[in-house]
């Protein structure tokens, strides 16, 4: 198995980076603006990139301020069965968030466009809890 692994640090508090990234109103400034998404263990939240299909995990755990975890339940076929984590650490000065993307079953050229991506993913994120407007899917100039 392959995983994904990424650090960001955040100059707000962990309690802030946890908020935007189990909420609707986070997560649509930080990933992309067509969701649907609860903050409760068991719901399934959808995803929507404009390419035909919803990319959906399920809320498997929610520690609030430290830990997030999903299970991808349907999406492309290489994200099928996958866990995203996001751990979430105070620190004296910033916050830091490491985003895990683990049980890939390949390491394949989708696997390395994702790695990229999640990296615009902490950015965004990152924007988003500074300065309170993030750059989610449908405002990339890619």
């Amino acid at each position: 198995m392959y995983n994904i692994e990424q650090i960001q640090y955040i100059k707000a508090p962990a309690e802030k980076v946890f908020e935007a990234l189990s909420t609707k109103t986070g997560l649509s400034e930080v990933w992309t603006e067509k969701l649907i998404v609860k903050p409760e263990v068991g719901f399934i939240n959808q995803f929507d990139f404009d390419d035909n299909y919803m990319t959906c995990f399920k809320v498997v755990a929610l520690g609030a301020p430290h830990r997030i975890l999903w299970e991808c339940v349907d999406s492309d076929q290489e994200w099928i069965g996958t866990t995203l984590s996001f751990d979430i650490e105070q620190r004296q000065k910033s916050t830091a968030v490491t985003l895990k993307h683990s049980n890939w079953r390949e390491l394949t050229e989708f696997y390395r466009a994702c790695n990229y991506n999640w990296a615009w993913f902490l950015y965004s994120l990152k924007l988003y809890c500074e300065t309170g407007e993030g750059i989610p899917f449908q405002r990339r100039h890619f």
